[in-house]
């Protein structure tokens, strides 16, 4: 075996994206909260990077602004705005040269090496002068998190009288309790887990502390095995405590669910009144009481909170040109300068070397979230300045209206690359005249109508619901049925796609729809 060493000429390419860039696409994908939240978090860390105050007059700000410029090099590299857009990141490139040159200029001997994250830094309480903190402030006044469903439940079965051993057992029962309120394993797996934990309880003793859980706890139908199981606690407890003399309807409901709930479950309602000789009237009567009870009683005991939705930008309508104008909602982020302190900081001789490498560094890093901010701005507006021109029949007619907007397409008609825009609509909601909604919605793929129309599969989903809302639901239409439907308005689709779409609305199956 032989080993030697030689060298050899390769040419190639590669694409490499500085450090910078990547911020500046990160910054880009954010929502507005978590934009704002970014900023928060620069804010403390960063000691060059100063919110303006809403209170600041006009004077102020500006002399701020003038003395926050470093030299004439950085006084002449400004954000500019490209039209065309087709430099986009070329420009966020060469927005890290010019920082280098800039302050290789000022301090031709320092040495400043720039993070590539923005790393934590230590908290100092003398930039705000000892004033309060409004974060901790905020902190200390927000409320407190709710308690979860299986706290809930422990606090219940605390107050119940029982033996220590049947304590523990019901301890381990609302262990096992889901979501939705029931307990989906097996008693004898329940007992086995229980013996492990030192208490070698009998099956029979694990089915009566069931039982006990089963009334002690609240809402009624908690802890419930299956759906039937779950119905018949709630039937009970309201014939405990209600005094109306509806008996007779009340016991017919509980033998519907003992003995056809699933027939009722899938809309089988003509063999149901086969096999009780009721009239129809009749099951229709006790399905509409069966409205009041619950098949997730653990839901209502849950302290999830729906996400609040807080929308980065509006396209709102101008009357006077008869076009629809975007515009960014960006009020709720601070307004953001270099600190002049830290700048004079920097440019200070008699100031350790140390010091003043921090200091250019921050003023970097200040200066890039300013510029990659902006940026973000810049490049949504442009992108939604698209969805407002192409999706016009979308805002003046409806969702039926909504066009195929591929986002090759718009990226191509800016001049950038597709993930830009990509990572510009992510996560996004933007505030229209018929409501708030994802940016992402406006770009999708589509079909052509008969008439040679441009169709988005959003617009194809509006005319799939619309044709259900209008059938006679005594004779629901199939999805073969569905597809002629929408045949007739120039939408040919195959019925398995109508299937689909179907589900994704929510609709159930023909039998399902249908109502006696």
């Amino acid at each position: 075996m032989r080993f030697d060493t030689s060298q050899h000429m390769k040419l190639g390419q590669q694409m490499k994206l500085a450090p910078r860039v990547i911020q500046s696409m990160e910054i880009l994908q954010l929502s507005l909260p978590a934009l704002e939240e970014r900023i928060e978090q620069e804010l403390e860390s960063n000691v060059a990077l100063e919110a303006v105050e809403p209170g600041a007059e006009a004077g102020d700000v500006e002399q701020a602004q003038r003395d926050e410029r470093r030299d004439d090099t950085a006084n002449e590299r400004e954000l500019t705005i490209d039209e065309t857009g087709s430099n986009d990141f070329e420009r966020l490139e060469s927005m890290e040269s010019s920082y280098s040159e800039a302050f290789d200029n000022e301090y031709s001997a320092a040495s400043v090496t720039r993070s590539s994250e923005y790393e934590p830094r230590t908290y100092s309480a003398s930039r705000h002068g000892g004033e309060r903190d409004g974060k901790m402030d905020a902190m200390a006044n927000t409320a407190a998190r709710g308690a979860s469903m299986h706290e809930v439940l422990l606090d219940q079965w605390r107050l119940a009288e029982a033996p220590d051993e049947v304590r523990r057992i019901g301890e381990l029962l609302i262990a096992h309790i889901d979501d939705d309120g029931y307990i989906r394993t097996e008693l004898e797996k329940i007992a086995e887990l229980a013996a492990l934990d030192g208490v070698e309880p009998e099956i029979e003793n694990v089915e009566k502390t069931l039982k006990m859980l089963q009334w002690a706890l609240e809402p009624s139908g908690i802890a419930a095995r299956d759906t039937q199981e779950c119905l018949l606690l709630q039937i009970d407890a309201i014939e405990l405590e209600s005094e109306e003399d509806d008996g007779a309807l009340v016991q017919f409901v509980r033998k519907l669910i003992v003995e056809h709930l699933d027939d009722l479950a899938q809309n089988r309602l003509p063999k149901v009144v086969e096999e009780t000789g009721e009239e129809m009237e009749r099951i229709k009567e006790a399905m509409e009481w069966m409205h009041q009870l619950g098949v997730s009683p653990g839901r209502m005991l849950s302290d999830e909170t729906p996400p609040v939705i807080v929308p980065d930008a509006a396209i709102e309508y101008d009357d006077e040109h008869d076009v629809y104008v975007p515009r960014i909602l960006d009020s709720r982020l601070p307004a953001l300068r270099i600190s002049a302190a830290y700048s004079a900081m920097a440019k200070d001789k008699s100031v350790d070397k140390s010091a003043r490498d921090f200091v250019r560094t921050n003023l970097t890093n200040a200066q890039w979230l300013i510029d990659a901010v902006g940026q973000r701005s810049h490049t949504l507006l442009r992108v939604l300045n698209v969805v407002a021109e192409a999706q016009r029949d979308f805002f003046d007619l409806g969702p039926q209206a909504l066009k195929p907007l591929p986002m090759t397409q718009v990226a191509d008609q800016l001049g950038v690359h597709v993930a830009t825009v990509s990572r510009a609509v992510a996560g996004k909601h933007v505030q229209t005249l018929r409501g708030v909604m994802p940016l992402r919605r406006f770009f999708s793929g589509g079909t052509q109508t008969d008439s040679g129309e441009d169709m988005s599969w959003a617009a194809v989903k509006a005319a799939l619901k619309e044709v259900v809302d209008g059938e006679d639901k005594s004779k629901p239409l199939s999805d073969e049925s569905l597809a002629e439907g929408l045949r007739e308005r120039g939408i040919d689709i195959a019925r398995r796609t109508v299937a689909k779409y179907r589900g994704q609305l929510n609709i159930p199956p023909a039998r399902m729809r249908r109502e006696y």
